[in-house]
């Protein structure tokens, strides 16, 4: 959630052409679009679009492709896409995507599924981390190449908590109980995203509600937002934000500086963060009183939850996202060859442009089953400053959040909903029956019922 995956961000209209044409493997027979590639990504930070040229650079100069790149902010590929489909000017991959952008391309009829299918095979099905394939499948179909994901965390002020005598925020109960304790002074008790509009808000909101065992959906696809499990959820964040917080709409820039400023016990942020929290990106620094002298202080003195459980939940519930590569119907043939160059050679560049919010969902090789998760434990995190994150965090932290993505939970996919899901997230149903319940005191009751409405309206617009 910080750059990225927080999901949201400012749309660049730069388009930048990497690679040559004139030789390589394309050959002097292929067509001009044979040997053109249109890439659009939502890693749309200026360092990350950058880092992403690099590697299209060097695939492009092997390849003899040029590659255009587009970065688009995630929270705005609904409107580019659909202006995009309108002039006849689809890319041919998109890359960085998540579960729900993902999920909204096959609603659209865009994917090419049997591209994805071709791809995975080549580079061997066993070698990619199943729930990884599992959360990019769809009856039975391969939508999307699984490449990366990051877990979303609930940090907290370890130094607060046990001057306070108080428990790690595992629970609904624990959570609550720290809030209220710590909210006093400038501190706020806990900060998390509120904006109505923001995709943030509904992931972060999802986590919660998963914790609670609140579910969109039931097996038989029925919308049940309206459950004692989703009122309960809808309740608890309501309460916490409304009492043991901020005022106004927060997003992912607020929440953040909040919390780096020292003046919150706890925050719902993604694994992006570390970098950041370890002072190692000027743009987004700590500013506590004590990072002064010690840039990582904060780093030190925050703890870290992977897994949330509420009283409705039957176990933690662990949330993150699983970004992929996406090939569009009608891409060019070297559309494969990019993405099966990005997962093999060039996937260790690849994670290296934010390792802390790049988990590998492809351990290896055939050859070398863990030559990948290796490579990507002995990465350096950071932008303007690069240090090994197993110097700053807790190795038990670390393999947590690099072992989470393996029990990701996410309302829709295990009830094949998963268009519907991303179809709610992207018209923000859920972020906006919350701000009613922050700024306008509706119940729970009348919340979740006008989730419910507007999840049944998105259900029968899909034809469902």
């Amino acid at each position: 959630m910080h750059g990225r995956r927080l999901l949201a961000g400012v749309l660049l209209a730069t388009t930048l052409t990497v690679g040559a044409c004139s030789s390589g493997d394309g050959g002097g027979g292929d067509s001009a679009e044979d040997t053109t590639l249109t890439v659009w990504t939502t890693e749309d930070q200026a360092d990350r679009v950058a880092a992403q040229q690099a590697i299209l650079d060097k695939f492009g100069a092997q390849s003899g492709t040029t590659v255009k790149l587009v970065a688009v902010a995630e929270d705005q590929l609904t409107t580019v896409l659909t202006s995009a489909a309108a002039a006849n000017d689809l890319p041919d991959v998109i890359g960085a995507l998540s579960l729900n952008g993902m999920n909204q391309l096959r609603t659209d009829d865009l994917v090419d599924s049997d591209a994805a299918t071709e791809i995975i095979e080549g580079l061997g099905r066993d070698t990619f981390q199943q729930r990884a394939l599992e959360l990019t499948s769809a009856d039975g179909e391969q939508l999307a190449v699984p490449s990366d994901g990051f877990a979303q965390l609930l940090v907290y002020r370890k130094d607060l908590f046990e001057k306070a005598g108080l428990a790690p925020p595992t629970t609904y109960a624990d959570i609550q109980k720290a809030a209220t304790a710590l909210h006093k002074g400038k501190t706020a008790g806990i900060v998390a995203a509120t904006a109505p509009a923001d995709s943030f808000t509904q992931q972060t909101f999802e986590q919660v509600a998963l914790a609670n065992n609140c579910q969109l959906v039931n097996d038989a696809g029925d919308i049940t937002l309206t459950s004692p499990q989703c009122q309960e959820a809808f309740t608890f964040y309501a309460d916490l934000i409304k009492n043991s917080s901020v005022k106004g709409n927060q997003d992912a820039d607020t929440t953040r500086a909040t919390y780096f400023a020292g003046d919150a016990a706890m925050m719902i942020w993604s694994s992006f963060l570390l970098d950041e929290l370890a002072g190692l990106r000027k743009d987004a620094l700590p500013t506590c009183p004590q990072c002064d002298k010690d840039p990582t202080w904060l780093a030190k003195n925050t703890g870290i939850v992977t897994a949330l459980q509420g009283p409705g939940g039957t176990e933690p519930a662990a949330y993150g996202e699983i970004v992929s590569w996406n090939v569009l119907n009608d891409a060019s043939p070297k559309a494969k060859d990019l993405v099966t160059y990005m997962m093999s050679d060039g996937y260790t560049d690849w994670l290296a442009i934010a390792p802390e919010g790049k988990i590998p969902t492809r351990a290896g090789t055939a050859d070398n089953p863990q030559e990948y998760s290796e490579a990507w434990s002995k990465l350096e995190a950071g932008v303007d400053t690069k240090a090994l994150l197993s110097d700053i965090y807790p190795a038990d932290t670390l393999t947590a959040i690099a072992e989470s993505p393996s029990s990701f939970q996410r309302w829709g996919l295990p009830q094949g909903q998963g268009a519907l899901a991303g179809a709610v997230a992207g018209q923000f149903v859920v972020p906006q029956a919350l701000a009613d319940m922050i700024n306008s005191g509706a119940s729970a009751a009348d919340a979740t019922a006008k989730a419910q409405a507007a999840a049944e309206q998105v259900k029968a617009d899909l034809g469902g």
